[in-house]
């Protein structure tokens, strides 16, 4: 038994995996770690609960175990959009705490919360208030010292009090990086008696990569690595690879001594876009004493990775269906919260969490409408609360062929209520089956968004109260359907992938797959009841007429 719990182990130790380590939208990684735990983050722009927070044994297997912003006073979404938001945080983790720091757009305030705990509640915001501007802030600790170091123009660091956020010390320019555009994400580390800066040049594009300058003075003068970039796609090499924007990176080392690199990049599909946006990434890093760090080896990355990992730790993954089971989580259900569904699950800006409700139906999920809509811009700053965010909820889509579906009661429609399913990458650009009342009667139809323009291709009437809506993608083109029976399903619409991708409509996000409620006219009363929502991946038969 012994031999074979060996044997088992070193299989276990020698395995590969595969990128991405974090599937779907989720941008600008950072990472840390405590012990024998690595903690992770990520940007989330106008999408609230804001910053997941995921845990890891091997930087392999991730398992999301809370949010940085779970609470409104925390940061004000209203009006972002998915240019705006939250940008860039960055964890670190020193003598027992853990720190996020990153920055709100459109105002540029940098702030900083912390915790002992990071699967538990977050503290209140410790705003910078001596430099607003710019993005990508980090934490560097050093010495029992804390250094705030960030983007201005060039790279910027100083001392600060890490109770207050107050500055200590005088401001440093560390430079401008090696001219590529948009110099972005620093992270400085310490190694052999060097401090190491690490910066993403590129813009987050296919041109995106990373170099990494050194000095024995942590203020400078930094001189680059010969070897520069240390990670790019952005060759003759990798031209053809479906992974694509490699960049904003984090370097991390294990228990065992090995060094790895956390980073964003992306899946293309053809023409060279990608509709899921930036995604996790990891890449092994060899690290001699006194020398540069070396990325994989030749400073790119594999979908299949051929490395010897750290232990692999299997975590916890998202159920493919869910139930909407509020009772078999046992979660706290308050005013802003997660609703006891899993923590994958997004809303637009602030919500308004009294729309939404696990336990007035039990194992439905209840939503009630908003007159935000999903096709309105940023909302204005004088815009009303309550009608500052649309009742939305969504997952990520995470791979380029899914079946995304999701049983609806639609008793309680009242006229002019809409109700459906949607691949949302921006107010301007999603698609959606949308069922509504009019003159007492349900009619299904598609409702494709671009832009100024929106079309609907087909509708059917739907002769019960209970409706399957379905959209599929198979790559090239997403599919919206419905079914009265789950059964026999009819296709409403059929449209390219490549005007919900960033390439077509900017942004920093990715398509989410979500259900939504909304209503035009000034009635209240209605709302509508979802039995369950599946997820499946790869992609399954695609029903067509």
């Amino acid at each position: 038994m012994l031999i074979v719990m060996l044997l088992q182990t070193l299989g276990i130790c020698g395995q590969g995996f595969t990128n991405p380590v974090l599937p779907g939208f989720h941008a600008d990684p950072s990472v840390c770690r405590a012990g024998d735990d690595f903690y992770l983050v990520n940007s989330t722009f106008q999408y609230f609960p804001g910053v997941p927070v995921f845990h890891s044994k091997d930087l392999v297997n991730w398992e999301q175990v809370g949010n940085c912003l779970t609470r409104p006073t925390q940061v004000d979404l209203k009006g972002t959009d998915g240019n705006s938001g939250i940008y860039a945080p960055t964890i670190r983790y020193n003598n027992g705490r853990f720190y996020m720091v990153t920055t709100v757009f459109p105002s540029r305030r940098h702030f900083y919360l912390w915790t002992d705990n990071p699967a538990g509640e977050w503290s209140e915001p410790i705003v910078i208030d001596f430099a607003i501007g710019s993005c990508d802030p980090t934490l560097f600790f050093d010495e029992d010292k804390c250094y705030f170091l960030w983007k201005e123009g060039d790279i910027k660091i100083c001392e600060i009090d890490v109770e207050t956020g107050k500055q200590l010390g005088e401001i440093h320019h560390l430079g401008t990086g090696l001219g590529g555009r948009y110099p972005e994400g620093p992270h400085i580390y310490k190694k052999d008696g060097y401090y190491y800066l690490l910066l993403a040049e590129g813009g987050t594009e296919h041109g995106h990569h990373v170099n990494i300058l050194r000095s024995k003075d942590l203020f400078g003068p930094y001189q680059p690595n010969p070897a520069n970039p240390i990670l790019s796609h952005f060759n003759m090499k990798m031209q053809n690879s479906p992974i694509q924007g490699l960049g904003h990176a984090d370097l991390v080392q294990a228990p065992d001594s090995s060094w790895w690199m956390i980073c964003l990049g992306y899946r293309t599909s053809g023409y060279l876009q990608h509709v899921m946006g930036r995604e996790t990434m990891l890449a092994p890093v060899t690290w001699e004493k006194g020398g540069w760090p070396v990325v994989n080896g030749d400073g790119t990355l594999q979908t299949d990775m051929k490395c010897q990992t750290l232990p692999l730790v299997p975590m916890t993954n998202d159920p493919v269906k869910e139930e909407f089971d509020y009772t078999r989580r046992n979660a706290p259900q308050d005013s802003y919260h997660t609703l006891g569904l899993p923590m994958g699950w997004m809303s637009l800006c602030n919500p308004d969490y009294t729309k939404y409700s696990l336990t007035e139906r039990k194992g439905w999920l209840r939503l009630y409408p908003s007159m935000t809509d999903l096709s309105m811009t940023a909302i204005p700053a004088d815009t009303p609360t309550h009608s500052s965010s649309p009742t939305f909820i969504a997952r990520r889509q995470t791979e380029l062929n899914f079946s995304a579906t999701a049983l609806f009661d639609l008793s309680h429609l009242t006229e002019g209520m809409q109700a459906g399913l949607t691949a949302y990458a921006a107010s301007l650009n999603h698609y959606d089956v949308i069922a509504e009342k009019r003159k007492g009667k349900i009619f299904i139809k598609s409702n494709v968004r671009l832009g100024q323009t929106s079309h609907s291709e087909t509708e059917i009437e739907l002769t019960g109260n209970l409706a399957y809506l379905r959209i599929t993608s198979d790559k090239d083109f997403y599919y919206m359907l419905a079914s009265p029976d789950g059964i026999n399903f009819t296709q409403l619409a059929k449209m390219e992938y490549r005007f919900l991708s960033t390439e077509t409509i900017g942004g920093f996000t990715g398509v989410m797959l979500g259900i939504f409620a909304q209503y035009k006219d000034e009635t209240r009363d209605g709302y509508v009841d979802i039995d369950w929502f599946e997820y499946k991946y790869p992609h399954h038969v695609i029903v067509r007429r």
